[in-house]
């Protein structure tokens, strides 16, 4: 990825990761980018570096522009090792005494990852830096998604270069929202937030908030990972507003596995049995579809329903595997619902309502379990279930 000036002395400078196909669980299936950043000013400052392994062709994009060894300042709006690996290497190259900018907990966070006496500088929220012409606010944001994240504002741009916030696993060319495919985008920043940021949703409301009453005017977002927002910033601030807020639509996702097709002739029974309700539902079989994908489809449903046989007296392993992965991000709002097919003993029905109840969410009923293969009989209460997931869901 060359260098990119974005606006007049305001350079992209990060690098592209093609090939990455998982991080921690989640299907990068489209790559993604390092997003960096540096700023021509009285003190050259370079926002955020890369991960371990691309700085080199971090530090060929910066000598694009101006000799590395020129930069004064650099800013680390994040602990994590996709953003903070290459930095002992970068400090290296630079001076390693020259200033890091970090929240308070970065320095706490940097110091135990490398072990190293670099030039920590540990700044306040909504504490400013004066690089010459430009100022630089920071915006501490903790806990979205890690204690040390925090936001840097360039305010005479009024860029907002946002770290992990507002970013998308999406490796193009395009640097720019207008660049790319709206709907691809928009899906994309869903899944980040889906698998990423929605465990965090009330500090996220927090944050929207605040920067509401901050009265910060906003005409680029520059987030670490994918593309920059010029076209309209709003928009996937909006979007993270109502991903944050969790309203059930009248939508519902069908998630299950099978071992000889009877817990998904279910499946695809109850589906019908919902489209017939005027719920917008869809199947997911745990090993067609990644779990990022399927949470993505969680996010904004009204409902859940999981489906699993009986295997060993318990789950089948992908199922115990999805709800571990869902239980973690605390999806609210949600109403629940569990069915599936056994042999002889016929726990899993019980094994996943026991998991709803851990997450909080509203179980519908005790669930439908149908021994070996489902006849007429247990095809209708497969529609009676469907029915009253339906009347628990909002109207259109």
């Amino acid at each position: 990825m060359k260098p990119l000036e974005i606006t007049k002395g305001v350079y992209s400078v990060g690098v592209i990761d093609w090939n990455v196909r998982d991080f921690h669980g989640y299907s990068t299936y489209l790559g993604t980018t390092y997003n960096a950043f540096l700023i021509l000013d009285d003190k050259v400052t370079l926002i955020d570096t890369v991960k371990k392994g691309f700085e080199d062709e971090l530090l060929y994009n910066i000598s694009q522009i101006i000799d590395p060894k020129k930069i004064d300042y650099v800013v680390s709006n994040h602990t994590e090792m996709d953003h903070s690996g290459g930095l002992p290497r970068v400090m290296h190259k630079i001076g390693e005494d020259k200033p890091i900018f970090c929240s308070k907990m970065g320095q706490k966070n940097l110091s135990k990852h490398f072990r190293q006496d670099l030039n920590f500088q540990p700044v306040d929220n909504l504490g400013e830096l004066s690089i010459g012409k430009r100022t630089l606010t920071f915006l501490e944001t903790r806990m979205v998604h890690w204690p040390d994240s925090m936001f840097t504002y360039l305010n005479e741009e009024k860029i907002l270069f946002s770290s992990d916030g507002f970013g998308q696993h999406f490796a193009t060319l395009e640097r720019f929202d207008d660049q790319v495919d709206e709907g691809e985008l928009m899906y994309q920043a869903k899944k980040y937030y889906a698998n990423i940021l929605l465990l965090y949703s009330p500090l996220i409301l927090k944050l929207i908030q605040k920067v509401k009453e901050l009265g910060l005017e906003i005409e680029m977002i520059c987030p670490d990972h994918g593309v920059f927002w010029r076209k309209d910033p709003g928009k996937i601030i909006e979007a993270y507003q109502e991903w944050a807020e969790q309203k059930p639509k009248r939508k519902a996702v069908v998630i299950y596995d099978t071992m000889w097709h009877s817990t998904h002739t279910m499946a695809e029974k109850i589906v019908a049995a919902l489209g017939a309700e005027g719920v917008k539902a869809k199947p997911m079989h745990l090993r067609s579809c990644h779990r990022s994908e399927i949470i993505t489809e969680v996010l904004d449903s009204g409902a859940v329903l999981v489906g699993s046989p009986t295997l060993n007296n318990g789950l089948f392993p992908t199922v115990s595997d999805f709800l571990t992965y869902m239980k973690g991000l605390k999806p609210k709002n949600k109403v629940v619902a569990a069915f599936g097919s056994y042999g002889w003993s016929g726990e899993a029905v019980k094994l996943i309502n026991r998991e709803f109840e851990a997450m909080g969410l509203e179980v519908v009923d005790e669930g439908l379990r149908v021994q070996y293969v489902p006849d007429e009989d247990a095809l209708e209460a497969c529609v009676a279930l469907a029915k009253r997931v339906a009347e628990a869901l909002p109207p259109e």
